[in-house]
């Protein structure tokens, strides 16, 4: 009897250098700094241009720092990577990125960002070194350790809310920083269910960590996590410039319950950000919140 031929993979066409580095840094990834802005806008500093110019160049330095980490991870990875259906794809992986031009295009990146963010303070230079070092520690390690994979990843949200609010010179509520570190929280949780299910039904390799986790205790944790979030956010919202930012909480659990359906019913939650942009209950709650928020916030 002959063997089943093996089945035939189609590959992009290579990318070129400029295209491949580019890829490599991930820039879809980069919405996720926007929350450097969030000091700013919750201390209703709406109206101060340098405050935004500040604002705006942490931003970029957090996006520059991101993308350099990206790219050691991907040069760790990049064995492992290979054998993934979707990572494979990634240049590094592909040897469309050599490992000499992705290590200097990763220090290059993290040079600018520390340059950026030392003349916006010191404070400022703390964070960011405090960030890209814990984004080292979860390449080399951190992200093959059941819970404290998910733990690294909360906490490089919080620091990017500090961040973006000591690069202002804006006190920023302790409960908005408690509500960041829960919601990624959240969030890396229900990546590693979706993460989970795909590996099960489709038996594809997944990341080492997953060993270690089972659609029960995600489940629980992903529960205990939501409910912990609605109630810091109602905490901050009592406690915020105006007691009608209570209006807002509404919107946020109702956003979190419909995520949660869509984790558990659908299956979803591997790709948060395609989740986030493309469910339109989640986008009406977001944009309802933003559009409340900001007339509480103007009217303070």
């Amino acid at each position: 009897m002959r063997p089943e031929p093996a089945p035939v993979v189609a590959l992009r066409p290579r990318r070129g250098a400029v295209r491949s580095a580019i890829v490599s840094l991930r820039p879809r990834q980069w919405p996720k700094n926007l929350l450097l802005f969030a000091g700013i806008v919750f201390a209703a500093e709406l109206g101060d241009a340098a405050r935004w110019a500040e604002a705006a160049a942490i931003f970029i330095a957090y996006c520059a720092a991101s993308s350099a980490a990206y790219l050691v991870n991907d040069l760790r990875d990049a064995a492992d990577d290979r054998a993934h259906p979707v990572k494979r794809d990634r240049p590094i992986a592909r040897g469309e990125l050599s490992s000499e031009r992705a290590l200097v295009l990763s220090a290059a990146l993290a040079a600018g960002a520390l340059v950026v963010a030392a003349l916006l303070g010191f404070a400022s230079l703390l964070f960011i070194l405090g960030f890209v070092a814990l984004q080292l520690a979860y390449s080399l390690g951190l992200k093959r350790v059941v819970l404290v994979d998910v733990a690294v990843i909360a906490g490089l949200f919080v620091i990017r809310a500090a961040a973006g609010a000591a690069a202002v010179h804006v006190r920023i509520s302790p409960w908005l920083l408690v509500c960041t570190a829960l919601l990624a929280l959240f969030l890396g949780l229900a990546k590693r269910r979706g993460e989970l299910v795909l590996v099960r039904g489709d038996r594809t390799p997944g990341r080492p960590v997953l060993d270690g986790y089972s659609l029960r205790l995600v489940d629980r944790l992903l529960y205990g996590v939501a409910a912990a979030t609605v109630a810091a956010y109602a905490a901050y919202a009592l406690t915020a410039h105006s007691p009608w930012m209570a209006l807002t909480i509404p919107f946020v659990a109702g956003g979190l319950v419909r995520y949660l359906v869509l984790v558990h019913r659908h299956d979803l939650g591997e790709e948060p950000e395609n989740v986030l942009l493309a469910d339109r209950v989640i986008l009406g709650c977001v944009a309802v919140w933003a559009v409340v928020s900001a007339v509480v916030l103007a009217a303070t």
